[in-house]
């Protein structure tokens, strides 16, 4: 048994050890049932309750909740359309989310899904930086799905983003104008 304050009481019997629990207004709680005798501490178990729900509260907090953002493409994107969605599925991995790419295969076009497939690990390569094939390029009735995460040390860089675009790109366009028209 041990003490409120972590002091070694001994063994003892169950009686006794609770009456020991009970003169000292605490609950008498069974913390390693496995061992050989068991081990028993002294505590006020509404208040271990609380602050552990109190620690499981902080740690959630901490926690960021991942999105899935979904792309859905046809087989015949053209290229120039997929390389939108390269950048959209970059800017999502950097941000953290998951993002799930769909092909939806149309009449016959599921004939030529290993073209689709083909295209789809390219896309992965492409993101390769940012991140990893989670769940490789897979068909599930008439299309044809792949899904990406973020890498774990992307993580870090995703505040330097906006920084790291070069100057002439849309990207950096698109910025100016809208501090143009907050001035």
């Amino acid at each position: 048994m041990v003490g409120a304050d972590g002091e070694q009481l001994g063994v003892m019997p169950l009686r006794e050890a609770l009456r020991v629990a009970e003169e000292a207004e605490l609950d008498l709680v069974e913390v390693a049932p496995q061992s050989r005798p068991p081990v028993c501490r002294l505590m006020d178990f509404g208040r271990f309750k609380y602050e552990q729900s109190k620690r499981d509260r902080e740690t959630r907090k901490k926690q960021k909740a991942q999105t899935v953002k979904e792309l859905r493409m046809s087989p015949k994107t053209d290229r120039h359309d997929i390389d939108v969605k390269v950048r959209n599925a970059e800017r999502f991995l950097r941000d953290g989310d998951r993002v799930k790419v769909n092909v939806r295969f149309r009449g016959r076009e599921i004939v030529h899904s290993d073209l689709v497939r083909d295209r789809l690990m390219e896309m992965a390569a492409a993101l390769a930086e940012v991140g990893e094939v989670e769940r490789p390029p897979y068909l599930e009735g008439k299309q044809m799905a792949m899904v990406l995460a973020p890498k774990k040390t992307s993580g870090k860089e995703g505040g330097s983003r906006k920084s790291a675009a070069p100057s002439g790109s849309a990207d950096g366009e698109v910025m100016v104008h809208a501090q143009a028209q907050d001035a």
